[in-house]
């Protein structure tokens, strides 16, 4: 199976559901700012802190174009991954992305007691996560091969609404993995 990418916004749920997506599909996941920080050998916002965001980027760079290049994978993608053409073109050729949309006002939901992200560490995160969403919103769209409004379903809810975009498009298989089961919180929870 060729990788899929999932990309969005800060707080859309990349990581939460790409690791059920790939339990579901029975394949590995990658989360790139956990690379990233390997990589680095400090936290991403220490890192942001000393070396600034274009080092961030280089090194952010370095691992999509390394981790696009797996099969059998799921991969979650930092929020600002889409930022570099280079990102963009590695994402879109190498793997099946996928756009987890979310409202800039349903991320501020989640993210509102969130101190980990540096770009949201500013007087207004609300207002900060607009002017995202209005940057990268065209940014994810052209990048993805399916976009998924996220709403407020459950994580599995959505694991199963990705499932059955590719599952349609014929990107995998539908007898892969067990459907998962219900039961699990919204995402952001």
């Amino acid at each position: 199976m060729r990788a899929i990418s999932l990309v969005g916004m800060p707080g859309g749920g990349k990581s939460t559901v790409g690791r059920q997506l790939a339990r579901s599909l029975r394949c590995g996941f990658a989360d790139c700012d956990a690379e990233i920080e390997r990589r680095v050998g400090m936290s991403i916002r220490a890192f942001f802190a000393d070396q600034g965001e274009q080092a961030f980027r280089d090194v952010e760079q370095s691992v999509i174009d390394d981790i696009c290049r797996q099969s059998d994978l799921v991969i979650a993608t930092g929020g600002g991954a889409v930022l570099r053409e280079a990102n963009r073109a590695a994402l879109h050729s190498l793997t099946t992305v996928v756009y987890l949309r979310s409202s800039p006002e349903e991320l501020f939901r989640r993210l509102r007691h969130d101190t980990q992200r540096p770009l949201l560490q500013v007087a207004d995160p609300q207002r900060k996560l607009r002017d995202l969403y209005a940057e990268r919103d065209p940014l994810y769209r052209k990048t993805a091969h399916f976009v998924i409004e996220t709403g407020r379903p459950s994580v599995m809810n959505l694991v199963n609404m990705i499932r059955m975009q590719l599952e349609l498009a014929g990107v995998v298989d539908g007898a892969v993995g067990p459907s998962p089961g219900a039961g699990e919180p919204p995402v952001g929870h």
